[in-house]
């Protein structure tokens, strides 16, 4: 029986073009960089090398140490100067990083749906990709009028070995809420990271309004729909 519901964030309670917000998050942190006295272009290759080395990951390391590991190698940065860097790069997540709020597609959706699916007795955990630092996450919650208190796991890259599609992230969350795939649905917009927990048990249901699919993969497949309509959806599931 299901009793837990599994959120992605980005594009699924979050409604945005993915390229839009990369840009102006982009936008934004290359003038973190240009303050702290660094070339911003090479900084955020710097980003790019250090997120691979994330997606890479073989779970002897948390994420976080080997996105700044990767971030340092790339520019030559000794230890002193990665945490100068490392703790400018938080500041700005927890205040400019709001700026990117202007991308965002407006629904009042994505609260009312949690506090409707707490209170019928499920489980919650934000499944979104373990590539931010959790000020980064609870930043962009925020922005849907949610707070990381509202799920009973966030992964960020300072809980995680991991990242999606690698089905030892799925298997780091069920040994953390001690649950079996088969007690789990999750919801997401990208088949590739989000549907591929299926292989391992859960259910799933993919988003629509954003969809991610680059690799243009059969989504037939799937119980899908838009987000009004996994919203339908989820309150049906019965009380728990």
């Amino acid at each position: 029986m299901t009793d837990t519901i599994m959120f992605d964030l980005d594009g699924t309670l979050l409604q945005f073009s993915q390229e839009e917000f990369i840009g102006a998050y982009f936008a934004e942190l290359s003038k973190v960089f240009h303050k702290l006295g660094m070339d911003p272009k090479a900084s955020i290759e710097a980003v790019w090398v250090g997120t691979k080395a994330m997606m890479k990951g073989g779970g002897d390391e948390l994420n976080t140490q080997r996105f700044w590991q990767g971030f340092a190698q790339h520019l030559g940065l000794n230890a002193e100067r990665r945490n100068v860097v490392e703790a400018a790069c938080d500041s700005f997540y927890q205040n400019e990083f709001n700026a990117v709020k202007s991308v965002l597609r407006p629904n009042d959706t994505a609260k009312r749906l949690v506090r409707k699916m707490a209170s019928k007795g499920y489980g919650l955990v934000l499944a979104t990709n373990p590539l931010f630092p959790l000020c980064a996450v609870e930043s962009r919650l925020g922005w849907a009028g949610l707070e990381s208190r509202d799920f009973r796991l966030v992964t960020h890259y300072a809980n995680s070995k991991f990242c999606k599609p690698n089905p030892g992230y799925y298997r780091e969350i069920f040994t953390r809420i001690n649950k079996t795939p088969d007690c789990c649905l999750m919801v997401g917009n990208n088949p590739a990271e989000d549907m591929s927990v299926g292989v391992l048990g859960a259910q799933t249901y993919l988003v629509t309004d954003c969809l991610e699919n680059e690799a243009g993969e059969d989504i037939t497949q799937y119980r899908r729909g838009t987000l009004k309509e996994m919203e339908i959806y989820l309150t049906s599931l019965p009380d728990i």
